[in-house]
């Protein structure tokens, strides 16, 4: 893996009080600075990961209505209203 420069402006007063930060954690700015690229570009990928995904479950979802396959509104209430009865028995037994 080849090295190259990354060059930015940034204010005098930030850039102090950065490297002072990073020798308060015995890193230089540098290496924080990679270890923060890093960070973004991996919080990127996995956003980006997380997204491809969730599209891929609404549209399943999609094709699934689209087929027919349906649930009434009341019977999920209904069976909803049974599992927090249910709950309800467990959490007065057990108190």
């Amino acid at each position: 893996m080849s090295d190259t420069t990354f060059t930015f402006r940034v204010e005098e007063s930030l850039k102090e009080q950065f490297t002072l930060a990073a020798k308060g954690r015995d890193r230089s700015g540098a290496q924080l600075l990679r270890d923060f690229m890093r960070e973004f570009v991996q919080q990127q990928q996995s956003a980006s990961e997380h997204d491809t995904w969730f599209r891929q479950q609404v549209q399943a979802g999609m094709d699934s209505a689209n087929a027919g396959n349906l649930v009434a509104a009341a019977d999920v209430e209904a069976q909803f209203s049974a599992r927090r009865a249910a709950t309800r028995h467990k959490l007065e037994s057990a108190g």
